[in-house]
Parts: structure tokens; sequence; C-alpha cells
């Protein structure tokens, strides 16, 4: 990025804005529930997610990293088990799941993917077709978590970045 250096925050840009009156004060209700000290970082985090959703559409083959959040119904029966049958057929995208009990025999579980926006979006569907699932929500960023393995060298040594180890 133009102007940074690896231990400096990017260059800072002014945007001025016009507002309906009724939407500005919703906007300062919310600054002052958050107990932020200005505008910018609702509007800056507004920002952010919008370019990531656009960057999904615009790049249906770019790979996003992002978070699943489900909520479902621990009573019933093999919820568990077809959630993780669901994750295993995902095995490329889904990289880990994180789950815990809620109140009234509810369950929370998080997993962190990474994959094009039409293979996370397909997960979220065959998700929301499991039996008991009440709410899934995925958030993407076109920030990805660093490559774990180097792709395999062919016989003359060179890298291939599209090859699968």
């Amino acid at each position: 990025m133009r102007g940074m250096t690896e231990n400096t925050t990017p260059p800072l840009a002014r945007l001025s804005m016009t507002l309906p009156a009724d939407l500005f004060d919703q906007l300062d209700a919310m600054v002052a529930a958050r107990g932020l000290n200005s505008r910018s970082a609702v509007i800056a985090e507004l920002i952010r997610n919008s370019v990531a959703e656009y960057a999904e559409e615009q790049r249906p083959d770019a790979v996003l990293a992002g978070t699943i959040t489900l909520i479902y119904r621990a009573d019933y029966g093999t919820i568990r088990h077809r959630i993780a049958q669901k994750q295993r057929d995902y095995l490329k995208e889904v990289i880990s799941a994180q789950h815990v009990f809620l109140e009234n025999d509810q369950s929370l579980e998080v997993l962190l993917v990474q994959g094009p926006p039409a293979r996370l979006h397909a997960l979220c569907d065959d998700l929301r077709r499991v039996r008991g699932v009440q709410q899934v929500r995925l958030v993407t960023t076109t920030a990805l978590l660093p490559q774990l393995h180097e792709p395999p060298l062919d016989e003359i040594g060179t890298q291939h970045a599209g090859s699968e180890a």
C-alpha cells in the first residue's frame, strides 16, 4: 500500500457527507451508545463491510476469509452431527469451528472459513437446510489468512501457485 510501512497506520483522508437529519441523529445515538469518540469509527466500519460485499460481487472467483455464525437448537436429535457432516463436505473452506452451549437448549457455533464467495454462500445455504438451525450469518473480508503451505515444486523447481499440496 502506498505510504505505509509495516508498523504504521495508513494515511487518513477526509470525507464530508450530508445525511437526513433523522439518520444523523440515529448515527449519533449509536456512537454514544457504543462509547466511541467520533462518528468516523462507525462510518469506517460500515464502509469496510460494503467494500467487502462489493469485492465479493465484482470478483466471484476471489478468495475471501470470514466467519459463519450459527444459532441452533441443541435438543434437535443429531443436529451437531449433521452440522459436522456439512463442515466435512466443505473441508477446504472450513478452517476451524468453535461451539458453546447457550441457555434454553440453544447452541452457538462460529466457523472460521476461507474460499470463493460461491462456496461460502453454498455452505451457508446447506447449513440453513439442517433442521433446527435458526440463524446463519456470513461475514467476510478481503484480507486472507496467511498461506500455510508452499505450493509444490515441479520437476524443474518451479512453484505452481494454483497447485494443491
